[in-house]
């Protein structure tokens, strides 16, 4: 009896915990792409004037990953606690057949982790630079490549595959 009612109020907890980090991570993505385009359009202003890489612009550097990392913390705590992903993997034969499905279960992270290694490869490559503008030259490629793979695995609100709301409440 006693582990029953233990249970159901687990349940309920960690339903409360992942609408709320389901929010956040929604709302988070927002800042993530703010700060990821700023950066590479300083990047790219700073290369065409043949500027010298500044702490402003080391810091975007770190902010972009800082916040890129939270978000695909958020994610990684999302995918386990979220019930599509858990039919998923509890149903994988069936449910890579399913648009939807298979799209939270597996091409959406798959993307983001490969985006974050990008920007992970940029940023140790960057720091390698003989030059500011390779480093600008490596920071914009490889940058750009993660916001690429960032915009086309989002589940946009205009998405005919796999539409989600732009903002969620909390």
């Amino acid at each position: 009896m006693f582990f029953n009612v233990f249970y159901v109020h687990l349940c309920i907890a960690m339903t409360s915990i992942y609408a709320f980090i389901l929010a956040l991570h929604s709302t988070w993505r927002w800042i993530v792409l703010i700060i990821l385009i700023v950066s590479l359009l300083r990047f790219a202003y700073q290369k065409k004037k043949r500027l010298p890489f500044t702490p402003t612009d080391n810091f975007l550097k770190k902010a972009v990953i800082i916040a890129f990392y939270m978000q695909a913390l958020m994610g990684i705590i999302l995918y386990i606690l979220s019930p599509i992903t858990q039919y998923f993997l509890t149903h994988f034969k069936t449910a890579v057949h399913l648009r939807q499905i298979r799209f939270f279960g597996m091409e959406h992270s798959s993307m983001m982790i490969l985006a974050a290694i990008f920007l992970l490869i940029g940023s140790l490559k960057s720091k390698n630079a003989d030059t500011d503008d390779r480093r600008f030259k490596i920071l914009l490629i490889w940058f750009g490549l993660a916001l690429l793979i960032v915009l086309s695995s989002i589940p946009w609100e205009f998405s005919p595959l796999t539409s989600r709301p732009s903002f969620r409440s909390f």
